[in-house]
């Protein structure tokens, strides 16, 4: 597998302008967040996560984890790694000081889970994981609650996890049967199984902090009647330490197609007593207010993860590109043999790849940028502007960062050809790893269905309104670049002209034919997703044109944005508008087959 290089430019071009650090670090709390120190953290955490964490990935994925008696086994490269990550303080920069956190904004966070993710996505999913876990107890906790966990998770002392999915109720939430009943001291007794646990059991922490959707007695049919509690591994003292092992014991862990040093874990608690100790976390019954402070930042890091591990396959695709000689490209003298990158067609392929990953880093790093500004923006009113708009961007970024990830993975085996079929070039592990981003956190359809269902909707479509105007707005700007860019403004112009239409006539069927709706749902989805993405890359455009204008920059970084720009908006948005019809088609069509003819 070749060496991961972190893209410290792209990085750094993303954040300050496409996303706009410079702004965040003018609001209270965020004034050390300046350009400067951000960089020279990225640099270290960079240097870092390609010497420490990046060549764990090949090593894990070939031992996996395991179960042995019990207990979970992690790959023993992953043990060195996590003690220097949590050593050196890396998970807890962009949390609260007040936690022992460094105190950065989240979009700072997202770049370093975008290099920690191309390192090795399996290890990241146990800091990505404790993050929800961290929001949800911050946000919905008590004070006890708070005292006991929130610091030492914090650290990366202690893990945590979100324990939803059961044998029944996988994205059917309302059908979870775990029960809690009521003890006599104020906690809970926490009886049933879940799976798809990741990192429930492993050996990296002393303990595991699980929060564990359940139903109290009598509770509402439905996710009316789901309640949140704090199940750790280990009971704490009174004085921090630990105490006795909670009942709550991993039965199994599944044999997955990728992400195999990940443990996914069977937990059953309370299959040795009368229930695992437990405590309510937020109000009873309001579990699902309580999972969604867990879901929607885990959201918005399935899509890094996918970037990551995009990043990382294009960046083994363009080495053996490089070094790969195969046939003599047009115009070479002497019929001697070419590196592969000079064919058209791997042209195509990475510039697919590059422009791609550059789409979707600017897309989620605005995403952050806007989830900092809904909580420290001194402005109420823009505050809740921006909390609506990441609403209707993070099924986007969820939905897309997973298919990105899944074709660039792919592209990066044919780039490699027959090679790229074995598994000892570490190849097909981008693409085994990538696949499961589409299901993780409510599948790319449920994505979809929210998309169309509660978004697009939200403010009466304002919401919705305010990202088309801003995006015409950008396509005017362009037009006045002059004829660098003027290409790119009128793809995007047409590709938002055709989204437009499409969510007009979703509108206007949702009264009528809802079904009609949930029919075009995961069309428009890529439709947002590409516009959005194509936006952004040409905002990306428009920076870098401005200072080569200015003489700033590298000239060939910002021509290359450029190109980048221009490519995607040629390749990518020209494909928009032949998705408005899949989305104007209804629900008919899907029915016309009977079953029985499937």
């Amino acid at each position: 597998m070749a060496d991961y290089t972190p893209p410290l430019a792209d990085i750094d071009f993303a954040l300050h302008h496409v996303a706009d650090l410079d702004e965040l670090a003018t609001f209270e709390g965020y004034g050390h967040a300046d350009g400067e120190s951000v960089a020279a953290i990225l640099a270290e955490y960079g240097r870092f996560i390609a010497t420490e964490i990046a060549p764990t990935n090949l090593l894990g994925d070939e031992e996996a984890s395991r179960l042995d008696d019990g207990k979970v086994i992690t790959p023993e490269v992953f043990k060195k790694a996590y003690r220097a990550y949590t050593g050196a303080g890396w998970g807890a920069v962009a949390f609260d000081q007040a936690l022992g956190g460094g105190g950065f904004p989240w979009l700072v966070g997202i770049a370093m889970q975008d290099m920690l993710n191309s390192a090795n996505m399996a290890f990241a999913m146990a800091p990505m994981l404790s993050q929800g876990a961290i929001h949800a107890l911050d946000a919905h906790g008590d004070e006890l609650l708070r005292r006991t966990y929130l610091e030492r998770m914090v650290s990366g002392d202690w893990t945590g996890t979100m324990n939803i999915t059961e044998a029944d109720a996988g994205s059917d939430v309302g059908n979870v049967r775990t029960r809690a009943v009521p003890a006599d001291d104020g906690t809970y007794r926490i009886t049933g199984s879940k799976i798809f646990i990741s990192f429930g059991e492993h050996d990296l922490t002393d303990n595991i902090v699980h929060l564990v959707l359940a139903r109290l007695p009598d509770a509402p049919e439905g996710t009316k009647g789901i309640s949140c509690f704090i199940v750790p591994k280990f009971l704490v003292n009174d004085d921090g330490s630990l105490g006795e092992r909670n009942d709550v014991w991993c039965s199994g862990i599944e044999h997955k197609m990728g992400i195999r040093a990940s443990p996914t874990c069977v937990l059953d608690f309370g299959a040795r007593s009368d229930g695992a100790i437990g405590w309510l976390l937020g109000e009873p019954n309001g579990g699902m207010r309580t999972m969604f402070t867990m879901m929607n930042t885990a959201r918005l890091s399935v899509g890094v993860e996918g970037l990551g591990v995009a990043e990382r396959a294009y960046q083994q695709a363009v080495s053996h590109a490089k070094e790969r000689r195969q046939g003599s490209a047009a115009g070479s003298s002497g019929g001697e043999r070419s590196p592969i990158i000079e064919h058209p067609d791997v042209r195509r392929m990475l510039s697919t790849m590059k422009s791609s990953v550059e789409a979707l880093r600017a897309l989620l790093y605005f995403d952050a940028h806007h989830i900092d500004r809904s909580t420290h923006h001194p402005d109420a009113d823009e505050r809740r502007r921006a909390a609506d708009l990441v609403q209707l961007l993070t099924p986007m970024c969820k939905a897309w960062g997973s298919e990105v990830a899944t074709e660039v993975a792919s592209l990066a085996i044919q780039v490699h050809g027959g090679m790229g079929y074995i598994e000892e070039t570490g190849v097909p592990q981008h693409y085994r790893d990538a696949r499961i981003t589409a299901i993780y956190e409510g599948t790319n359809g449920i994505q979809a269905i929210d998309l169309v269902g509660r978004k697009l909707g939200l403010r009466d479509g304002a919401v919705f309104g305010d990202l088309l105007a801003r995006i015409r707005a950008t396509c005017a700007e362009l037009e006045q670049a002059g004829e660098r860019l003027a290409a790119v403004s009128k793809r995007l112009s047409d590709a938002t002209d055709e989204l437009a239409a499409a969510a007009e006539w979703l509108a206007a069927r949702r009264a009528s034919s809802f079904d009609d709706v949930l029919a075009g749902a995961s069309p428009f989805l890529a439709m947002c997703s590409r516009v959005a993405g194509g936006w952004l890359l040409a905002v990306a455009a428009l920076a870098a044109h401005r200072l080569d204008e200015a003489g700033e920059g590298d000239a060939a970084f910002n021509a290359a944005k450029v190109a980048s720009a221009r490519f995607f908006a040629d390749n990518v948005l020209a494909t928009v508008t032949g998705l408005g019809p899949a989305v104007r088609s209804g629900a008919s069509g899907l029915f016309a087959i009977p079953v029985e003819q499937y």
